[in-house]
C-alpha cells in the first residue's frame, strides 16, 4: 500500500507511510467506504460532453443549470482550475475545459487540445463573452494568444464576441521587493482607478 500511495503525484515514501498508518487506525467501515469509492471511481464518473468536466452525469450539473448565464463562457485549462473559480461563488456563467495548454517543449500543440470543440460550441451557442482564465505563464499566454486569434477569425460567423482575461498583477499581501519584473509590469499595466 505504501508503494501504491508513493505513485501519487507529490506523494513520497514518507507521506505514503503516514497515509498507511493513518488508515490502520481507522474503523473497518470507514476503510470499506474508502475502498468502495475508489472501486467505483471510473464507473460512476464521466466526462461532460458539453464542457469536458469530470462529473457523475452528462451534462454536468453546471452545464445543465438553466439559471447560469449561457452567454458567458469561462475557458480554463483543466478541471481543477474550474473548481477553483467555482469555489469563489463569483462566476455565474458556464465553462469550457481545454484539456491543457500549448507547450512546444512537451510537444503539445493546438491540435492536442479541445480547441475545435470550443469553436464548435461558440458557433452553435449565442456566446457574448469568453473569459480566458489561463495561468499567466508562457504556456498560458501562448494559448491565450492562439485562442484570441482563433475566436476573432470566427467573428463573421458568430458576431462580435468580447474576449477578456482574468486580471493580472500583484496578489494581496505581496511585497514589491520580491515581485518579479513581469508581475510588476502587469500590475502597472492593469492598475485600477480608485
Amino acid at each position: 500500500l505504501i508503494d501504491l500511495f508513493s505513485t501519487f503525484p507529490t506523494v513520497g515514501p514518507k507521506t505514503a507511510e503516514r497515509f498507511v498508518f493513518y488508515l490502520l487506525k481507522q474503523p473497518a467501515e470507514n476503510l470499506q467506504k474508502f475502498a468502495l469509492a475508489i472501486a467505483e471511481l471510473k464507473e460512476k464518473t464521466t466526462v461532460c460532453s458539453v464542457c469536458n468536466a469530470y462529473a457523475e452525469s452528462d451534462p454536468c450539473p453546471i452545464c445543465a443549470d438553466a439559471k447560469r448565464d449561457g452567454h458567458v463562457l469561462c475557458v480554463v485549462s483543466g478541471a481543477r482550475d474550474m473548481l477553483s473559480i467555482e469555489a469563489t461563488k463569483q462566476f455565474a456563467g458556464k465553462y469550457f475545459i481545454l484539456g491543457g495548454v500549448i507547450n512546444a517543449i512537451e510537444g503539445i500543440g493546438p491540435e492536442k487540445l479541445n480547441i475545435q470543440k470550443l469553436t464548435d460550441r461558440i458557433k452553435k451557442n449565442n456566446i457574448k463573452e469568453i473569459i480566458l482564465a489561463l495561468n499567466p505563464n508562457l504556456e498560458g499566454e501562448t494559448t491565450a494568444m492562439y485562442l484570441t486569434k482563433t475566436i476573432k477569425k470566427l467573428n463573421p460567423a458568430v458576431g462580435g464576441i468580447k474576449i477578456t482575461r482574468l486580471a493580472k498583477g500583484l496578489s494581496s499581501g505581496a511585497s514589491l521587493e520580491y515581485a518579479d519584473e513581469i508581475t510588476l509590469v502587469n500590475a502597472l499595466k492593469y492598475r485600477n482607478e480608485l
